[in-house]
Order: C-alpha cells, then sequence, then structure tokens
C-alpha cells in the first residue's frame, strides 16, 4: 500500500493503522458535498479525523479547523500532514467530544464506523462502532446534552444498518434529513444533517 496519497494539491503521508482515504468512497463523497458549500469562516469539527483530507480541505477553503481522533497514529499523522502541507488546524486526541466543546463550532463532519463489532484497538474503532451500536449511542447521547447545536452532518453507506442508525438517533432526541447522495462502483453514499426534534 502506498503511504503517500494526494488530492487536489493536499499531499498526506498515510501512518500504518490510519483509514486511507484512497481505499474507501466516502472521503471522496464528502469531498464533493462540501464544494457546494461555502466554508470560509466558519468553525469546523471533523470528528474522528483519520488522515484529515476532509479537515485540510476545509482549512484550505479559509475554514477555521479542529480534527479529533481517538487513534494516537491518526494524531501523529494530522500534526505531520499539516505541517507537510501548510496548513493551520488544530489537532485533538480526544474519544468523541471528550476533550471537545460542541458549541464551539458552527458545523460538525462526521465519517463514522458503522460495523458492529467491538474494535479491539483503537485503528479497529475506524472501523467497528460496538456490538450494539455503542459508539451512536454514546454520539448523540453527547450532543444531547447541548443546549446550542452547530449544523452536524454525518456520511453514511447503503452497506450500514440505516434503520438502527438513525433509531438511534430519534431515541436520544435527533432526526435527520438525506441532503447529498451519490454513487460510485455500485455503492450509494448519503450524507444526512441531523438535527434536534423540536
Amino acid at each position: 500500500m502506498n503511504p503517500f496519497y494526494s488530492y487536489e494539491g493536499i499531499r498526506l503521508k498515510i501512518l500504518n493503522g490510519v483509514f486511507h482515504p484512497g481505499l474507501f468512497f466516502s472521503t471522496h463523497v464528502f469531498l464533493e458535498y462540501l464544494k457546494t458549500r461555502q466554508l470560509s469562516e466558519l468553525k469546523i469539527l471533523e470528528l474522528g479525523a483519520g488522515s484529515g483530507l476532509i479537515s485540510f480541505y476545509c482549512s484550505r477553503e479559509g475554514a477555521q479547523v479542529t480534527a479529533s481522533d481517538i487513534n494516537q497514529a491518526a494524531i501523529a499523522g494530522l500534526r505531520l500532514n499539516a505541517e507537510r502541507n501548510k496548513l493551520e488546524i488544530n489537532v485533538v486526541h480526544s474519544d468523541l467530544f471528550e476533550n471537545i466543546a460542541i458549541s464551539d463550532f458552527d458545523m460538525i463532519l462526521i465519517n463514522p464506523p458503522y460495523y458492529p463489532k467491538e474494535p479491539n484497538n483503537d485503528s479497529e474503532a475506524a472501523w467497528f462502532c460496538g456490538a450494539n451500536f455503542e459508539y451512536f449511542d454514546n454520539l448523540f447521547g453527547q450532543l444531547g446534552n447541548v443546549s446550542s447545536l452547530p449544523e452536524i452532518l454525518m456520511i453514511l453507506s447503503e452497506d450500514c444498518d440505516l434503520t438502527k442508525i438513525k433509531s438511534i438517533a430519534l431515541n436520544s432526541g435527533f432526526a435527520n434529513q438525506q441532503i447529498y447522495s451519490e454513487s460510485k462502483w455500485g455503492e450509494e453514499n448519503y450524507i444526512f444533517q441531523f438535527f434536534r426534534v423540536a
């Protein structure tokens, strides 16, 4: 596997154990959607940033970006690639919002793990959301504790259990609206906006 990856002039070194944006479509679908948005001056959090390609793109477009991850290899890669690309992002090691103030942001971008299995390490946490989808219970539970919410955007694939994830969100008081979809190589990816039910 080539540890180097480039996208529209953003050049990344992908460290071992970090989600590679060249192998899967979700990162690129998210980027295609973000190209339709005005990002300049927005305060953006990429939660579980992995390689940070989305964060670096948003920073290049003028956003004030925080990139977080639970995986220390991802954190090291984010810092390395910020320096390599001369792009300013705030890098935070955090399990979901443990070390992050949700209300500090205008927009939160999430490309979550969604396979129902227990992760054995932080690297696997990019893929597996817990046997009973605990990642989503924790995510929406923590979001539900915030009075003033930013815009919450999440990308999900048709390969995941969309009904289960939406049900967990609803149980925590969040509805959703599909705002974008794109099919690549026969796999449909959807971007949902989640918002608190009035």
